[in-house]
């Protein structure tokens, strides 16, 4: 039996829900939460969340994301510098891992979903290769760790607050809307959703 099983997120009820289904609008039976949207608003607000990450996520690796005030000493550094200051020695490894976890896999996740999903939005042909693209980026959702890497973040400041007078420059923020950009569109990402929207849209 093909479908995709789903628990509503407020009363733990499993469903399985058909692909026939997937293209609507549906509720959880017990307490009403709205288990997937209709397929073409929540296509259209995935695009435009994957879009909106892509934006936020060039202000983080470009733009200052913490400055730090101890005595007559200050500085102020992108995640791009701090990545690349571990990037000499025995510890490129670890340079290259958190570029990749924190940068390079969730900018390769949102650049596929919009490659896969926009034309559907758009009511053009789906692109070549649109099953593998979003195949992939359903893959690389475990993999694409920038919620981590926040955790990662509020531990250093705990540490640094009684050391150093810190400020949150506009990147951190950024990454803060990432998280919560990126979280919100997973809730609306339902496999059956996708997938029928791209064997629907005809050429």
């Amino acid at each position: 039996m093909s479908g995709d099983n789903i628990a509503c997120p407020v009363c733990d009820v499993m469903y399985h829900l058909p692909p026939e289904l997937a293209d609507g609008e549906t509720r959880c039976a017990r307490c009403g939460y709205r288990l997937t949207l209709g397929q073409s608003e929540a296509i259209t607000r995935v695009v435009g969340l994957a879009l909106t990450s892509v934006v936020l996520m060039g202000m983080v690796v470009f733009l200052p994301f913490l400055d730090l005030e101890a005595g007559q000493f200050s500085n102020s550094a992108t995640v791009y510098d701090a990545v690349m200051g571990f990037s000499t020695g025995i510890m490129m490894p670890l340079s290259l891992a958190v570029m990749g976890f924190i940068i390079v896999l969730p900018l390769l996740r949102f650049g596929l979903l919009i490659y896969a999903l926009a034309p559907v939005v758009l009511h053009r042909p789906n692109a070549p290769g649109a099953n593998a693209a979003l195949r992939v980026a359903i893959r690389l959702k475990p993999w694409a760790m920038a919620e981590i890497f926040m955790v990662g973040v509020a531990v250093a400041l705990v540490k640094l607050a009684g050391m150093a007078t810190l400020h949150m420059g506009p990147a951190f923020w950024a990454f803060v809307g990432v998280v919560v950009v990126a979280a919100l569109k997973d809730t609306l990402m339902c496999r059956n959703t996708l997938w029928t929207a791209l064997a629907n849209n005809k050429a």
